[in-house]
């Protein structure tokens, strides 16, 4: 079965056989994806996690083809079913609705009007009418009538016999694939609002009465048509012309003319209205929904990993202030290592008093505990308590913005009360503000990642698809990182390849009672880390202060010997090796492949030699925001710097500082058409847009990227390609809404008109 599986998904995919071959052997072996990219480059080809993943998605799905075809073979051999001819049908299926096309005359089912006609006796009635003979059909049924079995006249026994054609019909594999062919080419979304549900749903009025074809529907707008019909606003179908369909099926039953096969006609007819198109409508449904999610959870991983890659500050002393209006702003002082050392509240926004006793405070902290930056959460108040900050002009000291989406998440989550039990859910959530810039990774790990906010329709996909893809993002980060052993929390050893929650926090335990780490082989000693757990982590441990000067690095200690070789060839030290460029030029790789060890793993070994342990992500740099802010502030034509926080299929939403992040619509991205925003901008990612509209009404905010856009009305510029939406607010940070916070929602409202009466 396994060759079958490398021979099936190289084809497939157009990957080597030998690769495929052996990622499916280490995934077996319970490898992981960053373990197998990494460091088992020799044996997959050089594989990337891109490829490996594709690989373990479609041996999952084969696997699961195979599981179902065992319990079909299985059912039909208790029932005395299975013959020959059709185990070979069976085995020889190569997808899953083929497979349950095959099965379906057989499956177990409830009584249907066929099999009422059927206990009636009328089964051999249907045999001679779907043969379809010169004889007359009144004729042919007159001799089923039987006042006993119900069936009193003729037309009775006819209307039965065309219900068991009709029957047979619905579950005939020709007639199947050709109706799912047609509903996946020439279906029709169409939706239309329910009766008097047009004012209480007025946030779907896009789809009032809205008709596309179902193969081009783009993931936002099927997931926000499937919105509205599940909150009972929108009726929803996939249609195709009941004629076009009917015409499909006729010259697969239908022989001839005669009255017999007109009889037959009918019961084709019927088929379809009363049993195919529904069935056809559902796998249609079925189809675009996972396509749909597909799509989604690929634009949520997307924008996950821009942002737990973002640049992190680094070990710096910071003090964090979580702003507020009348409740005050939460003020924390972190050392270098994000240890809490203090916690206050000020008031600067209460009145000339309070904001002179809150400059005194922050200036007093900030000599006591060495501050270097401050970090500024950016909701509710956080543009005024910035420029708070900065009329302090404490000399040195770098003021940033930092995007508290989750913190209100995290603060009352289960692990910041374990690590703050005494603290007040707001001192948490400060915490994480100054973390959280420190190292973004860090600590976004302790979060729910939908709780992040960088997603399309998160509540609307397949949960158990979203988390699957989420956490592989998550995982795939945090390895490429790296993570420091000695100080890293339960939270981020979790994600590092071959462990888990069990054994991160077993790690955790084992280094609060017996002191730091060592090395890496003292990992050996963490009870229930085996020798697999240990081969599979080892890599992506960091020991910036270990005995071994490649702890520090991403040299798997298998390879120990081999760079000590290397420094034993050439008279040097391992330490000499790593500090001495011109040493390493003197190394000739070539002379080191062995089994199991080729250029590309020298070239890595090579690479980190020269940079022990180097951080993937781009360097830090400070951001500042424009003059605006608040919405008001605001006035069309103005240009203004901003930081992207979401991506979506219809366009990017831009942070520019007034609380309330604006829309760059796909169309307003660039002078060029635009098919992907994905392919134009990340999250993270600064940008200069010009305000093109506000809808101070609605807090909604038009930009645009373009060099020279249009300012003004939407409706005034015509129709846009794309629905535009609205932007999500910003997570508010007030400390009496911390207990109730809810994981920043969907953007399934983004499928709103963007401003009044547009249309896409």
């Amino acid at each position: 079965m396994e060759e079958t599986y490398i021979n099936k998904i190289a084809a497939e995919l157009g990957l080597p056989r030998t690769g495929v071959g052996a990622a499916i052997g280490l995934f077996k072996e319970d490898a992981t994806i960053p373990f197998i990219s990494r460091y088992r480059k020799e044996a997959t080809g050089n594989l990337d996690e891109v490829a490996l993943g594709r690989i373990q998605e479609r041996l999952e799905q084969l696997k699961e083809l195979d599981a179902r075809r065992a319990a079909i073979i299985k059912s039909l051999t208790e029932r005395s079913l299975l013959t020959d001819e059709l185990k070979a049908k069976v085995e020889g299926a190569e997808t899953l609705a083929k497979l349950e096309d095959i099965y379906l005359p057989f499956r177990p089912k409830r009584r249907t009007r066929a099999t009422i006609a059927k206990e009636k006796g009328l089964e051999p009635l249907a045999d001679l009418i779907y043969a379809q003979g010169p004889e007359d059909p009144a004729a042919l049924a007159a001799a089923f009538i039987n006042e006993e079995k119900e069936v009193k006249t003729a037309a009775e026994a006819l209307a039965g016999a065309r219900d068991i054609i009709a029957e047979r019909v619905s579950e005939d594999e020709g007639a199947r694939a050709r109706l799912r062919q047609l509903f996946s080419t020439k279906g029709m979304f169409h939706s239309r609002v329910m009766e008097g549900k047009q004012e209480a749903g007025a946030k779907f009025k896009d789809y009032f009465d809205w008709k596309e074809p179902a193969a081009k529907a783009p993931s936002h707008r099927v997931l926000a048509m499937r919105r509205g019909e599940a909150e009972g606003f929108l009726i929803m179908r996939i249609e195709v012309e009941a004629d076009e369909a009917i015409a499909l099926l006729e010259p697969l039953f239908v022989k001839n003319g005669s009255a017999c096969g007109r009889q037959v006609k009918e019961a084709v007819t019927d088929s379809y209205n009363r049993l195919l198109a529904l069935s056809m409508e559902g796998e249609a449904r079925l189809e675009t929904k996972k396509r749909a999610d597909a799509e989604a959870i690929g634009v949520f991983a997307r924008n996950l990993r821009e942002i737990l890659m973002a640049s992190p500050l680094g070990h710096k002393n910071i003090l964090a202030l979580d702003p507020g209006f009348r409740t005050g702003c939460k003020l924390v002082c972190l050392d270098s290592n994000g240890k809490l050392l203090h916690d206050d509240v000020i008031y600067p926004h209460n009145g000339d008093g309070a904001a002179a006793s809150a400059a005194d405070k922050v200036k007093k902290l900030a000599a006591e505990y060495k501050t270097e930056v401050i970090a500024i959460g950016n909701g509710t108040a956080g543009r005024e308590t910035e420029e708070f900050a900065r009329a302090l002009k404490l000399e040195g000291v770098i003021i940033v913005m930092v995007n508290e989406s989750g913190a209100s998440v995290y603060s009352a989550s289960p692990a910041a009360r374990e690590e703050f039990p005494d603290k007040d859910v707001t001192v948490r959530g400060s915490v994480s503000i100054g973390r959280r810039l420190m190292d973004p990774l860090a600590e976004l790990v302790k979060i729910d990642p939908k709780s992040i906010g960088v997603g399309q329709y998160q509540h609307d996909v397949e949960q158990g698809d979203l988390k699957k893809s989420l956490d592989a993002t998550v995982m795939s980060c945090v390895n490429s990182v790296g993570v420091e052993l000695n100080t890293a929390s339960s939270a981020l050893l979790s994600y590092v390849s071959g462990l888990g929650p069990t054994l991160a926090k077993n790690i955790v335990e084992y280094r609060n009672a017996n002191g730091a780490f060592p090395s890496r082989a003292a990992l050996k000693k963490v009870p229930r880390l085996g020798p697999k757990a240990f081969e599979q982590s080892a890599g992506f441990l960091r020991l910036g202060a270990g005995k071994n000067p490649l702890d520090a690095s991403a040299v798997h200690p298998e390879r120990y010997e081999l760079v000590e070789k290397m420094a034993a060839d050439l008279g040097t030290s391992v330490s000499d090796l790593m500090s001495d460029g011109d040493l390493r030029a003197k190394i000739d790789i070539s002379k080191y492949v062995a089994d199991g060890v080729g250029e590309p793993t020298l070239k890595d070994i090579i690479a980190e030699l020269a940079k022990p342990g180097r951080d993937p992500r781009k360097q830090f740099e400070a951001f500042v925001f424009g003059s605006a802010q608040k919405i008001g502030d605001l006035k069309p034509g103005q240009k203004l710097p901003g930081i992207v926080t979401n991506v979506a299929a219809f366009g990017a939403f831009v942070d520019i500082g007034v609380h309330q992040d604006g829309l760059v619509h796909i169309s307003e991205l660039a002078d060029t058409f635009v098919r992907d925003a994905a392919a134009i901008v990340k999250v993270g990612q600064r940008v200069n847009v010009t305000v093109t509209d506000i809808d101070l009404p609605r807090n909604r905010i038009a930009l645009s990227m373009k060099s020279n856009p249009v300012v003004g009305p939407r409706e005034s510029r015509g129709p846009r390609p794309e629905p535009a939406g609205p932007q999500p607010r910003r997570q508010d940070s007030r400390p009496q809404r911390r207990e109730e916070a809810k994981p920043a929602g969907s953007m399934a409202e983004a499928l709103k008109a963007f401003m009044d009466k547009r249309r896409c």
